[in-house]
């Protein structure tokens, strides 16, 4: 990363003839009918991520106005709130009232099994004439089975007015789970500060793609942007501007809690980040003491790094941690606290190793999981500890060696996976430090194998973040991470076999009117033959 802010296989032969396979059965399942005989229903697997196996065949399943959405007992009151969830989505578009019912013949069903072969996320969906319904071990696989669903009807269910049917499901079979736990996307707070509301808009376009992480860099050199009790200087002070200047921002603790809900309700987990011992400017200039010197520094609003440091010899500095982890840790029910630890170029190398040692002590002493940047592999991180990586050349061998010792990575390439890099030299906003990201680039690597001589099952998952030095509103964040995000959503979800661009770049294509329905500021890149 020191230059990140400085400077600012084919697919599976199966799954294709599958989707072509679909697409003749369902058209001609459609032909029963006037209103779906002018419109088949989409191809069963044209979905992103692609699904792990698809079995087209059979008749489609049409919602008309008398269909329900019916629950099972097993799925209790979160199978219902899915399915209010999903009546939602439904109801403005289509204009029919969907009732949420218990479980019964016909309608959409959406059940819970005992079947743990689905796995933590997985479901099964099942299309045919009488009915579609979505089975699962667990509610996240649900809610996951929904977001298939959606993306197997007209792209014009996603608008909030009445439109024109047919609404009709493929017939076939899915069954589906990810080949990764960890699915992240990472929107860095403090450069740019970004509302509540605006956090979860950005919640709700990650979930459509099955991600199930979000990352918050909630500070840095330009912004504190969490309510730390303790030391409230850091939010009220430290939070107030941003890069280029402006009013900043941070969350109160009643903001934080609501995103957390929020997220949880989309399925997503929270990972709060702190970044130490650089980037730490915003807290320097919040409290003197923090300073070898006693000095407090100015507020920055510039975008250089590497300029600052907690002072590791001083107790206070392990207070402060304590302390900013400890409510951080009350707040946050997710599993993870990310302590950064990358650039921290004005930090002795003896001084950074022995602060990573009592930083993670800390995290560990309130319950909490390590997440840090890679360059943690250079200090000795902890049992369980998880680095993650955001390399460009995947030649690290600090990193190689803390995996073949048990370190877990999330992977993170900047010149595959961040968000904020250009597509090409004609993007206005962004950066290119790790060179110009294009969206077959961001598709086009293996999480696997881009280290080199990474021992096997080292990859927890995958993570996209978007940093935000040129972003100051939704549409910024929009046109970085789409069309790209879904790229790294189906990396972390699909089976590798199913990586291929020509693939891939059709099945993207059509969400383009899905992305502009649900009013999203995308990037019509070239390399995309949009629908």
């Amino acid at each position: 990363m020191s230059q990140r802010r400085t400077r600012s296989r084919t697919v599976s032969v199966l799954l294709g003839a599958l989707l072509l396979v679909a697409a003749g059965t369902s058209a001609g399942a459609a032909t029963g009918s006037t209103a779906g005989a002018s419109r088949a229903p989409r191809p069963l697997g044209q979905i992103v991520p692609a699904p792990a196996s698809v079995a087209p065949g059979g008749t489609p399943y049409t919602i008309t106005s008398t269909t329900p959405i019916r629950v099972d007992a097993a799925a209790g009151a979160e199978g219902r709130r899915i399915a209010g969830y999903l009546a939602d989505v439904l109801r403005p578009s289509t204009g029919y009232a969907l009732p949420v019912k218990a479980d019964g013949p016909g309608g959409i069903r959406l059940r819970l099994s005992g079947d743990a072969r689905l796995g933590e996320e997985g479901y099964r969906l099942e299309s045919g004439r009488g009915a579609v319904t979505l089975t699962a071990h667990r509610a996240a696989g649900l809610f996951h089975g929904v977001q298939t669903l959606r993306q197997l009807l007209p792209a014009s269910v996603e608008k909030r007015t009445r439109q024109q049917g047919p609404w009709q499901v493929a017939g076939g079979t899915i069954e589906d789970s990810p080949r990764y736990a960890y699915r992240g996307a990472m929107l860095d707070v403090s450069r740019h500060f970004f509302t509540p509301a605006q956090v979860e808009r950005y919640i709700d376009q990650l979930a459509l793609y099955k991600v199930n992480t979000l990352h918050l860099h909630l500070s840095d050199d330009q912004g504190w942007r969490i309510a730390i009790d303790s030391w409230p200087r850091l939010a009220a002070y430290g939070g107030q501007t941003q890069v280029g200047g402006g009013k900043g921002g941070f969350y109160t603790k009643a903001d934080y809690a609501e995103i957390v809900r929020y997220a949880a309700s989309r399925y997503l987990e929270v990972i709060p980040e702190i970044d130490t011992p650089g980037h730490t400017n915003a807290a320097l200039a919040s409290y003197a003491e923090l300073n070898c010197d006693g000095v407090a520094p100015p507020l920055y609003t510039g975008t250089d790094v590497g300029f600052s440091s907690l002072c590791v010899p001083k107790p206070v500095t392990y207070v402060f941690l304590d302390d900013v982890v400890r409510e951080l840790a009350a707040m946050t029910p997710g599993r993870y606290i990310h302590i950064g630890g990358d650039e921290a170029h004005s930090t002795a190398h003896a001084d950074y190793v022995a602060f990573m040692d009592r930083a993670q002590a800390i995290v560990g002493t309130y319950g909490k999981t390590v997440i840090g940047w890679h360059q943690l592999a250079g200090a000795r991180p902890v049992a369980g500890a998880v680095a993650q990586y955001w390399g460009t050349d995947g030649n690290e061998a600090e990193v190689v060696a803390a995996a073949r010792a048990g370190t877990k990575l999330v992977m993170s390439p900047a010149n595959r996976a961040y968000l904020d890099m250009k597509y090409d030299a004609n993007t206005e906003l962004g950066l290119d430090w790790a060179g110009f990201v294009e969206v077959d680039k961001s598709y086009g690597w293996d999480p696997d194998t881009f280290i080199k001589d990474l021992p096997a099952g080292s990859v927890l998952g995958v993570e996209a973040p978007l940093w935000s030095e040129t972003l100051t509103k939704s549409a910024d964040i929009e046109y970085m991470a789409f069309p790209r995000l879904p790229g790294i959503a189906e990396i972390g979800w699909s089976p590798a076999r199913t990586h291929d661009w020509p693939g891939y770049r059709t099945r993207l294509a059509a969400q383009g009117p899905r992305l502009a329905a649900l009013g999203v500021n995308f990037y019509r890149s070239p390399v995309v033959p949009w629908e």
